[in-house]
């Protein structure tokens, strides 16, 4: 019972950590690192269907127990416990990732899996007897993941989302081993299974990105053996489990080399960007005053304030509307006299001319 409430607490305390907005308000965020090491803790609800085999061998020794007891007290000491009905474990993996193009990465890792289920039986004589089985799985992996683009998202604020595929292969010490034996899983080269995810960046400061992600794997071994070799009354045809299954984790990635940081003069791209802004308005503005001046436009002037009538102008007489047109007239100085004019010569009288020659008829 403490087991499952300690499983749950997790549970509720990852859950909790991711909801968080983590995330910053910049829309355009991408992971700077060209290499990068990585840990990835987790959460995994494993896929074990042969759960069943072990909880079966548990009732038949309470059963036994049961059936040894010589009274009523006897039997009254009998007890036990059941197995979990989830496999529930928290694997850990590290690796290196690779960002060959940006948001592409590749990364390459291993983990380890480990889910310890036990039980406590009292016989008739109130004796302790432990039963347990062990998961074991020491997986490694090859996974290919890309950053979903913008233009796909329908999130305003959208940091960087990655969806994720993955191939697994079983290394040794992947093996089951419990009370009553051990079965060690095959290591084909070809694999053992695969794996998909989909990731949010939830965090980023300086060279270090934690990333969360949910998804599926299935890594699929099998064993020359057979379960009827580590529990008893088991089916004897040969061994095979799952180890992958529903999982959470949180991936937290150091840049060991990253791209080159390129400073903006932000005072240039500003001004810049006012005097586009001053241009626009003009622009704007001369538009406007356009189109209140153009008589063929339909667009109604602008209200002008009212203002007040001109008084009416009193009639003048004639001699006041004489003097002020002579008042308003401009002054221009008098013509010298030819005496006057220098370098001017005097024209002769009209006695002192040479009389004109009369014409020929």
């Amino acid at each position: 019972m403490f087991s499952s409430a300690k499983k749950i607490l997790c549970l509720c305390i990852f859950f909790f950590f991711v909801s968080q907005p983590f995330a910053d308000e910049n829309v355009d965020v991408h992971d700077n690192s060209w290499i990068s090491i990585f840990l990835q803790p987790g959460i995994s609800f494993l896929s074990f269907d042969q759960r069943e085999y072990f909880q079966d061998a548990i009732d038949t020794i309470y059963h036994e127990f049961l059936l040894q007891s010589l009274d009523k007290t006897d039997s009254q000491n009998v007890a036990k416990q059941d197995f979990q009905k989830v496999n529930f474990c928290f694997p850990l993996y590290a690796g290196l990732q690779f960002q060959p193009r940006q948001d592409h990465f590749l990364s390459v890792g291993a983990g380890f899996i480990y889910d310890n289920e036990s039980v406590v039986l009292t016989d008739q004589n109130n004796r302790s007897h432990n039963y347990s089985y062990t998961i074991q799985g020491i997986p490694l992996f090859l996974e290919y993941r890309f950053a979903i683009p913008v233009n796909l998202m329908t999130m305003n604020n959208e940091s960087l989302f990655s969806f994720a595929l993955r191939w697994y292969w079983a290394l040794p010490h992947t093996e089951i081993y419990t009370s009553w034996g051990k079965l060690a899983a095959e290591t084909p080269y070809y694999g053992a299974g695969f794996g998909f995810s989909v990731g949010y960046l939830l965090f980023n400061w300086k060279n270090m990105y934690v990333y969360g992600d949910i998804g599926y794997s299935s890594i699929s071994v099998k064993s020359k053996k057979t379960y009827a070799d580590i529990v008893p009354e088991g089916p004897k045809e040969k061994a095979k489990w799952n180890t992958g299954g529903i999982q959470f984790q949180i991936r937290v990635s150091f840049g060991a080399w990253n791209k080159p940081v390129v400073e903006q003069d932000t005072s240039a791209r500003d001004s810049v960007v006012i005097k586009k802004d001053n241009i626009e308005k003009d622009s704007t503005e001369k538009d406007s005053i356009a189109v209140q001046n153009n008589p063929m436009t339909d667009a109604p002037a602008k209200e002008q304030p009212a203002t007040a009538a001109p008084k009416a102008e009193e009639p003048m007489l004639p001699t006041e509307q004489a003097v002020q047109n002579v008042e308003a007239k401009p002054s221009t100085p008098a013509r010298p006299s030819a005496e006057e004019r220098p370098n001017v010569e005097k024209r002769p009288a009209a006695e002192e001319r040479p009389s004109a020659t009369p014409r020929p008829e």
